[in-house]
């Protein structure tokens, strides 16, 4: 998928701030994440991005792209919280650079975009306004990941389908729903998806999942999985609604690939870094994620 692999960190390397998407009010987060970078001997680049605003996006999209977009090439990019707003960037021509771009949720967008230009890098993981709150296994995770550490298998809940291989793909639903169509899709063709969201009710995640069955892509997957759903339940009387696993399962039982549910991934603590693009293997039956590269 990608046509180079991003080099493993060192102490001394530079990281920049990209704030992509929503505006950022509340800098207490936001630095404590730098700060837990910082520790692990990563030199972040001054930024301005607390308190820029243009509605309720963190900038003009001139200025959010300027953040992807640093004068001297960083080796990570962090993104400082989620929203909406990245998908415009996409818009434009955006030069990447090689090495790492880090952030989950609205951020999709762009790990997506970027993936599909043919960058490697991407990890779907933690915000800087949300590293702070992740448990200690999975900051280190995290670590481990951005310095070329060997990552441990997630474990979800296998749903049958047996073992399949592929590139790995981790998205946001409602991000990666609105790509579909556009050149910024990477290419699905045998891949493991996992999936998470927030706050969706679930016949909207129906509405979605149906979508992407209509167009063929949940098809073309060799895997897939899903992660939280937080916030998605609905609280009208049972007999007038579906839970979220229901939807999820109803709508993928007739893939015959690998599934696996409650993966620890996604929008509440306990969101386990992941590389997109890099050889996983999904097993079904004993509900296991694994890196192969």
């Amino acid at each position: 998928m990608a046509e180079q692999t991003a080099a493993p960190l060192r102490p001394g390397d530079a990281m920049a701030v990209v704030a992509a998407s929503s505006a950022l009010a509340d800098a207490e987060r936001l630095h404590q994440g730098v700060s837990l970078l910082e520790s692990w001997g990563l030199r972040c680049r001054p930024h301005s991005v607390v308190g820029r605003h243009w509605g309720y996006l963190a900038g003009r999209d001139e200025q959010r792209l300027d953040d992807l977009l640093q004068e001297t090439p960083v080796s990570l990019l962090a993104c400082a919280r989620g929203g909406w707003g990245a998908a415009r960037l996409l818009e434009r021509p955006i030069p990447w650079q090689p090495g790492w771009l880090l952030g989950f949720s609205d951020v999709t967008a762009l790990l997506w975009g970027r993936l599909a230009a043919g960058f490697d890098g991407g990890i779907h993981g933690p915000l800087l306004t949300t590293l702070s709150s992740e448990p200690e296994w999975s900051q280190q995770r995290l670590r481990q990941l951005l310095f070329g550490d060997a990552l441990q298998d997630l474990q979800g809940r296998g749903l049958g389908g047996g073992i399949a291989s592929g590139p790995l793909l981790v998205a946001n639903l409602t991000v990666a729903s609105h790509l579909l169509g556009s050149p910024w899709i990477p290419d699905l063709d045998g891949a493991i998806l996992i999936l998470e969201d927030v706050g969706e009710a679930p016949y909207r995640i129906d509405r979605m999942l149906t979508h992407w069955r209509l167009c063929g892509a949940l098809h073309r997957l060799a895997g897939l999985g899903f992660g939280s759903f937080s916030d998605c339940e609905d609280d009208r009387p049972d007999q007038l609604n579906f839970t979220v696993s229901q939807v999820l399962e109803e709508r993928t039982a007739d893939l015959n690939i690998p599934r696996v549910m409650d993966l620890p991934v996604g929008h509440q603590p306990g969101n386990a870094a992941l590389p997109l693009g890099r050889q996983a293997r999904l097993d079904g039956d004993t509900g296991q994620l694994s890196l192969l590269s």
